[in-house]
């Protein structure tokens, strides 16, 4: 299915740094759709073989990729990734084209997307943030929610791009404020799995009914997608429905309170929820996924 606006935005060579577990269905959607999808080599990245049937081609460096292409996607960890594809390693800030347009998915440090948009402008070229939300199961049905910051007239160039992969798209000011919004959502969605799974434990290790508590939180005031993914993991071991690591909530809540100190904002309750996690990452639990946070405290 080929997308109809590619001669509207003349944009044909699209690279990508980043086909890990949100990036490849980013990737496999561009490539479907029309696009000239090229991305980098990576021993992170999820299998590529099906990109590469698409058409999609594979580079050693993002350098050389960044050379070639009219748009950068950036789906990595956060912030000193990003600042190392740009600036660092990677060289693509040296390697861009005049014009070329930079889109950050990750998530990042707003003050941080900041100066690296000026560094992008500086060369000629255009800067957006761009982060995510949703899961890797929406990654590759195309239907992530984009939460964008830029220049209005560079977010309607790139705007047929990003609805490839896309279903819901927020924009919410200028540059950094994909960013910043990222930060408020991931500190209320991923607060209140930590908030619950914390709690669980505490109820769980007190000897409550796993079943009954959750018939109860789910047709209460505690009922909600939160619950709905802590409570799978409760009662049936499976983190299916967030597969998102501790270690990566830990990251996401120290950029919050970042942001927060920033703005001279109260962070009281953030920055509790950082220190839990934090104790987690400190004691080699961090590659867990968020949900089993409800048993990793029962064994503390």
């Amino acid at each position: 299915m080929e997308h109809k606006t590619t001669k509207e935005t003349t944009m044909k060579n699209i690279g990508l740094v980043g086909v890990g577990l949100m990036g490849h269905g980013i990737a496999k959607n561009i490539a479907n759709k029309g696009w000239k999808l090229n991305y980098l080599r990576h021993p992170g990245n999820r299998p590529t073989a099906d990109l590469d049937e698409l058409g999609a081609v594979g580079w050693d460096t993002a350098a050389e990729m960044a050379g070639v292409c009219d748009a950068i996607l950036i789906c990595v960890t956060g912030t000193p990734q990003v600042e190392d594809v740009l600036v660092g390693s990677g060289q693509v800030l040296d390697a861009l084209r005049n014009g070329t347009i930079v889109i950050d998915c990750s998530t990042a440090v707003p003050t941080s997307t900041r100066v690296l948009a000026e560094q992008v402008a500086a060369k000629g070229c255009h800067f957006i943030d761009a982060p995510m939300t949703r899961t890797p199961k929406e990654a590759e049905e195309g239907r992530l929610n984009l939460l964008v910051g830029g220049d209005a007239d560079i977010i309607g160039r790139v705007r047929p791009l990003l609805e490839a992969f896309s279903e819901n798209i927020f924009v919410a000011g200028n540059i950094g404020c994909g960013h910043q919004l990222k930060l408020v959502h991931n500190m209320i969605s991923l607060g209140s799995v930590a908030l619950i799974a914390e709690v669980a434990a505490g109820a769980l290790a007190a000897g409550i009914d796993k079943v009954a508590m959750i018939d109860c939180l789910s047709k209460g005031g505690a009922g909600g997608i939160a619950l709905d993914r802590v409570a799978l993991y409760v009662l049936e071991g499976s983190c299916e429905k967030l597969q998102f690591t501790i270690e990566n909530a830990c990251k996401d809540f120290g950029y919050y309170s970042e942001m927060a100190g920033h703005a001279g904002a109260v962070k009281t309750i953030a920055e509790a929820a950082h220190k839990m996690l934090t104790g987690l990452v400190e004691s080699g639990k961090g590659k867990a996924y968020l949900p089993e946070v409800s048993s990793l405290l029962q064994a503390k």
